[in-house]
């Protein structure tokens, strides 16, 4: 039979309402009382119900992580920043994957909420509307972690993608590339950081006199760079392309392995740069030359963003950006 607070009152000679202080250190209770209560506690194995628990003292110790898919690269670097800062300051993680499901993502939310979840970051690679408009009529704290889509109205953390750009565009200019081409995404490309990405493209063609040529293309995923290959070998030689700047390492590693397969030497015959710096951007040869968003960084910084307001230090923005970093490899050489 299961040890009940009654149980541990009884043991410790004091009433329920001493043991429940001391459990929760909801107010002051004399060293002895505390004594002979976790002394107690101790003797009989007694574990609170961490449930009911939650109700009276209103914290749980735990935060929600809602990802689009714990199996990608960056979201498990993100998760890793959120698990290991959240230790430090004694909370848990409860995780769950939507994979790219909006109403799983809705559902997920109103779980965690009946879990007493203090707060919830969600990791999403999908615009979804209706859970914007669920977030914004709770309390609850939240974080948008978006990697496509801007996040409108809502505290996130994210990377200056527009100057992240230009630094890659500037450093391929600095290695005397002149036709430069990009490839990106199409989907919705109004109301994603693509967007400031293309027109940071843009602004250095413009600034050396030359044409853009921007490829569009329907997934980030690294098949998808792939299949793209003939097309982008086409384009290349029609318009003398000297590099590629890719909007994902995904995207730049198929390409990569297109170029592979098919005789065509980076950087000796093309140079390719990515956007990411994906764990595989470092391992694949040649090494992927790139923008490195600082996953880590931005489950780190959320979560700490998450309990400074729990425990009621001051936040300076809802919308925090973290410095960017351009890693030079071996993709990318002077010409």
């Amino acid at each position: 039979m299961a040890v009940t607070i009654k149980d541990v009152a009884k043991l410790a000679g004091v009433s329920i309402s001493t043991v429940s202080r001391v459990i929760n250190d909801s107010k002051p209770v004399s060293p002895e009382a505390r004594r002979k209560v976790l002394h107690a506690i101790d003797e009989l194995q007694y574990e609170p119900n961490e449930v009911a628990r939650s109700l009276v003292t209103k914290k749980s110790n735990l935060i929600g992580v809602i990802v689009d898919d714990i199996g990608n690269h960056y979201v498990a670097q993100i998760v890793r920043g959120i698990e290991e800062i959240g230790r430090m300051y004694n909370y848990d993680i409860i995780l769950s994957s939507s994979y790219g499901n909006a109403d799983t993502e809705i559902k997920f939310l109103q779980l965690l909420k009946t879990k007493q979840a203090e707060g919830i970051i969600l990791v999403s690679e999908i615009m979804n509307d209706k859970l914007l408009d669920y977030v914004k009529n709770t309390k609850i704290e939240f974080i948008y972690l978006n990697r496509y889509y801007k996040v409108p109205e809502l505290p996130t953390v994210s990377l200056n993608n527009r100057e992240a750009s230009t630094t890659m565009m500037r450093y391929l200019v600095d290695l005397n590339h002149k036709n430069i081409m990009y490839v990106t995404q199409k989907k919705d490309i109004d109301l994603t950081i693509e967007k400031c990405k293309i027109d940071a493209y843009n602004e250095v063609m413009k600034e050396i006199g030359n044409k853009p040529t921007i490829y569009h293309i329907d997934s980030h995923e690294i098949y998808a760079g792939y299949n793209a290959g003939p097309e982008i070998e086409k384009i290349i030689k029609e318009n003398n392309i000297t590099a590629v700047f890719c909007s994902q390492d995904e995207l730049a590693i198929g390409l990569m392995s297109y170029f592979y397969d098919n005789d065509i030497k980076v950087p000796d015959d093309i140079s390719v740069a990515g956007y990411g710096d994906i764990n595989v951007a470092s391992i694949y040869r040649p090494t992927l030359t790139t923008v490195k968003e600082p996953y880590y960084d931005l489950g780190a910084v959320s979560i700490r963003k998450i309990l400074k307001t729990l425990i009621g230090e001051p936040i300076d923005e809802d919308k925090i950006v973290l410095p960017m970093r351009l890693i030079k490899r071996e993709s990318c050489r002077k010409i």
